[in-house]
């Protein structure tokens, strides 16, 4: 398993259009074999500041999902919500490997 984290700086102005944004994302992933783990918003301290993480079985799976950016119409349509309105100021993407509890080899 891959996790993909994705690290926002957005415009705390827009945080309802980043939230309408996202829900996108997160509906996308799902549809497209992957599980989303959620965005996480900014409440207190830092208002700048967002998080998504979300999973893929490979980086191959991961991969495939990417074909789909900037052809599909539904990843187009969520991508002119951010595009538009500039709710996102810029991101940054991890991949990372997930350590669950009780997969811990001791």
């Amino acid at each position: 398993m891959i996790t993909c984290v994705v690290e926002y700086v957005i415009d705390a102005r827009q945080i309802d259009v980043f939230e309408r944004f996202a829900a996108r994302w997160m509906e996308l992933v799902e549809r497209h074999g992957g599980t989303h783990h959620g965005y996480f918003l900014p409440s207190e301290g830092a208002s700048d500041k967002a998080l998504a993480l979300f999973s893929f079985s490979s980086l191959a799976a991961y991969e495939e999902y990417r074909t789909l950016f900037g052809t599909d119409p539904d990843f187009v349509a969520a991508d002119r919500i951010r595009d538009e309105s500039g709710c996102v100021l810029r991101y940054e993407r991890t991949f990372m490997r997930p350590l669950l509890p009780g997969s811990a080899g001791v």
